[in-house]
C-alpha cells in the first residue's frame, strides 16, 4: 500500500466516455480520489482500429460494468451516486437526464453530491446539442486562428488546449470549488464546464494584449505566435530544432552573445518590420550547428535555448530524470502526476482495476475514508 494522497476519502463516480472527462477523473485519481469509472458491457471499437489506446488515461482507478438502460443498471448507479462526493459526465445535454441520471435524480439520492458536467459548448444555449471536437470549440473562440503561420491554415495544438486546459482543467477547478463551497454549506449542486468557456479563460492574457494594443487578429506580427524571431523554433544542421525564448532583454543579451553576434549589428528587435530581417540572422547562425551541440552551448546559460526534443527523447532528458517525470508502468512510459505535495508523497500509478458494483458499494458504505488507497495496487 502507498501512502493515500490529498484527496484521499474523496469518492468519485465517473460516467465512462473521452476526452476531458476520463483526464479530469485520472487527476482527481492521481491526487488519491477513490474514482469507479462506469462502462457500458462491451468494449467500443476505436475508429482508427487501435483497441485500449486510453487505457493509460483510466490509471489509478477501477472500472465497473453497469448496463445504463436498464432499471436495475440506474439503480446501480444511484446507489453508487448515494454513497459519493462527486459523479463526473461529459454527455450530451440531456443524455443522463433520459437515463434517469440527471441532476435532479442524483441530488435527490445524495443532497451533498457535486455534480460535474462537461460539454464542448455549454449545457444551453443555440448550439449545445450539437456535435463537435477541440478543433471546433477552439475555431469559435478566437484562440485557433492565432495559431500557425501568417497566410496558412490554422494549425491546432493537438487536443491540449480545448479538451484538457479548457475542460478537464476547468472541470476538476469547479468540481473543487463546489467541494470548499460543500464543506461550508453542506449541501451539493451542478458544475457546468464547457470547453469554450474554458478555452477563452485561456486566452485572457491575449484579449488583455488585444485592447491594449500588443495583440494583432493578424498571424505574423504577435509576440508569442512564433512570429517574434527571439520567441520560435529554428532549424539546426542536423535537421532538428531548437526553442528560443529570449523575451527579456537580460535573456537576449545572452543569445546574441552565445551566437557570436553584435547587437549593434542586429536589427531592433522590437521593430516587427524588420522582424523577417532578424529571423534570418539567427536562422542563418543556428543551421551552422546540431541541435545537441546547441543545446550544449546553451546548457549552462540563461539565453533560454532548448532543444525541441520528441516524446521517445523526453523522458531522458536529465531535468526529466531529475524530476522523475515520466514513469512506466507495465512497459508504458507516461507522465506522473502533478502537482507535487510536501505532506504526500507521489503515488506510483497503477493499472484500472475490474471491479464489481457490489464491490465499490460494499467498500463505500463502511463509512468516509474508507480504502483511502483504493486506486494502488496491493
Amino acid at each position: 500500500m502507498t501512502a493515500p494522497g490529498p484527496l484521499a476519502g474523496l469518492r468519485v463516480v465517473e460516467m465512462a466516455g473521452i476526452g476531458p472527462v476520463p483526464h479530469a477523473a485520472m487527476v482527481l485519481a492521481d491526487l488519491g480520489a477513490d474514482v469507479v469509472r462506469v462502462e457500458r458491457p462491451g468494449t467500443a471499437s476505436s475508429p482508427d482500429g487501435v483497441v485500449d489506446a486510453d487505457a493509460a488515461l483510466y490509471r489509478n482507478r477501477q472500472r465497473t460494468a453497469v448496463d445504463l438502460r436498464s432499471d436495475a443498471g440506474r439503480t446501480t448507479v444511484l446507489h453508487l451516486v448515494a454513497a459519493a462526493d462527486v459523479l463526473l459526465e461529459g454527455f450530451r445535454p440531456g443524455v443522463m437526464e433520459r437515463l434517469g441520471l440527471g441532476p435532479e435524480e442524483c441530488l435527490a439520492a445524495n443532497p451533498g453530491l457535486v455534480y460535474g458536467r462537461m460539454t464542448g459548448w455549454g449545457q444551453d444555449g443555440p448550439w449545445a446539442r450539437t456535435a463537435g471536437h477541440d478543433i471546433n470549440y477552439l475555431a469559435v473562440t478566437g484562440v485557433l486562428e492565432t495559431m500557425g503561420p501568417a497566410g496558412e491554415p490554422p494549425l491546432p495544438p493537438l487536443n491540449l488546449v480545448g479538451d484538457f486546459g479548457g475542460g478537464s482543467m476547468f472541470l476538476v477547478t469547479g468540481v473543487l470549488a463546489a467541494l470548499h463551497d460543500r464543506g461550508r454549506g453542506g449541501a451539493g449542486q451542478v458544475v457546468d464546464a464547457a470547453m469554450v468557456d474554458g478555452a477563452g479563460v485561456l486566452a485572457q492574457l491575449l484579449w488583455s494584449w488585444r485592447a491594449a494594443g500588443r495583440w494583432s487578429d493578424h498571424r505574423g506580427a504577435n509576440l508569442l505566435d512564433g512570429s517574434a524571431p527571439f520567441y520560435s523554433t529554428y532549424r539546426c544542421a542536423d535537421g532538428r530544432f531548437v526553442a528560443v525564448g529570449a523575451l527579456e532583454p537580460q535573456f537576449w543579451a545572452l543569445l546574441v552573445t552565445g551566437l557570436a553576434l553584435e547587437e549593434a549589428d542586429l536589427p531592433d528587435r522590437w521593430d516587427r518590420r524588420r522582424w523577417p530581417e532578424l529571423r534570418a540572422v539567427l536562422a542563418g547562425r543556428f543551421a551552422e550547428r546540431t541541435r545537441d551541440a546547441w543545446a550544449e552551448h546553451f546548457a549552462d546559460t540563461d539565453a533560454c535555448v532548448t532543444p525541441v526534443l520528441s516524446f521517445a527523447e523526453a523522458g531522458a532528458h536529465p531535468a526529466a530524470r531529475a524530476r522523475g517525470t515520466t514513469v512506466t508502468v507495465d512497459g508504458v512510459e507516461q507522465a506522473a502526476a502533478a502537482p507535487r505535495f510536501s505532506r504526500h508523497p507521489q503515488r506510483p500509478p497503477s493499472r484500472v482495476r475490474e471491479v464489481g458494483p457490489a464491490d465499490v458499494l460494499a467498500r463505500w458504505r463502511t463509512g468516509p475514508g474508507a480504502d483511502q488507497d483504493a486506486g494502488a495496487s496491493t
